[in-house]
């Protein structure tokens, strides 16, 4: 892919039109200059244990809730993978200040507008707690919410991270299972009480929103408008 208008950068192969056009809108990063996540971030999370990215699609169980389903999947490019950092309907994420640890957030799945969810419901395949994806064009519940478990202040890109269930304390985890058709080879993804390194995450492939600066220099978060 060539050079784009306005000094945009570019883009992997594998990112969706719509976050080529943010990048050039907005300013976002790409590269390793930005070492932190950042509100308003599209990115992709990697079990690093397994080695399958989050995921989700309009497919939904078949028992259970029966909302949406959530997997991990070992390709690459695959713009299913690609999740949204939000804050939550109590705290605003503004765009480009960095997430925090024990910050609580919201992960909103881009190509269906659902968010990150989970509940008490039996996952189909190792009996752990389900995760799901629910919602409307990113508005859901309380259920939607998960908070940031790592070791500094930020959460750091190279870092491994854990995600916590706010409202159940389970932690975001893969432990191998694969389904069949029609989502076949596709590992299930659920909630587990205890963590192991089955529930470790990375940041990987995305977009990074980057803090903006004033005239004179300091940063500034102060722009309600500006949430992604």
């Amino acid at each position: 892919m060539g050079n784009l208008d306005s000094g945009c950068a570019v883009l992997p192969h594998s990112l969706p039109i719509l976050l080529i056009l943010l990048s050039c809108v907005f300013g976002l990063s790409l590269g390793t200059e930005l070492s932190f996540v950042t509100c308003g971030s599209v990115l992709k999370l990697l079990n690093i244990k397994h080695n399958v990215r989050l995921h989700s699609h309009d497919v939904r169980y078949g028992s259970g809730s029966g909302q949406q389903s959530v997997t991990g999947v070992t390709a690459v490019e695959d713009s299913n993978s690609y999740w949204s950092v939000r804050g939550t309907s109590d705290a605003l994420c503004h765009r480009g200040t960095p997430v925090k640890c024990e910050q609580t957030i919201r992960l909103t799945h881009v190509n269906t507008g659902r968010n990150l969810h989970s509940h008490y419901f039996t996952s189909p395949l190792s009996s752990n707690q389900e995760v799901s994806a629910f919602g409307d064009e990113g508005e859901g519940d309380h259920l939607d919410e998960w908070t940031v478990l790592c070791g500094g202040s930020l959460w750091k890109r190279e870092e491994a991270v854990r995600f916590r269930h706010k409202a159940t304390d389970a932690l975001l985890s893969v432990t191998g299972e694969q389904y069949g058709r029609p989502i076949h080879g596709q590992r299930e993804v659920h909630a587990m009480s205890s963590p192991s390194q089955h529930s470790l995450w990375k940041a990987m492939e995305g977009i990074f929103m980057k803090p903006s600066e004033n005239p004179m220099g300091s940063r500034d978060y102060s722009h309600l408008h500006t949430e992604f």
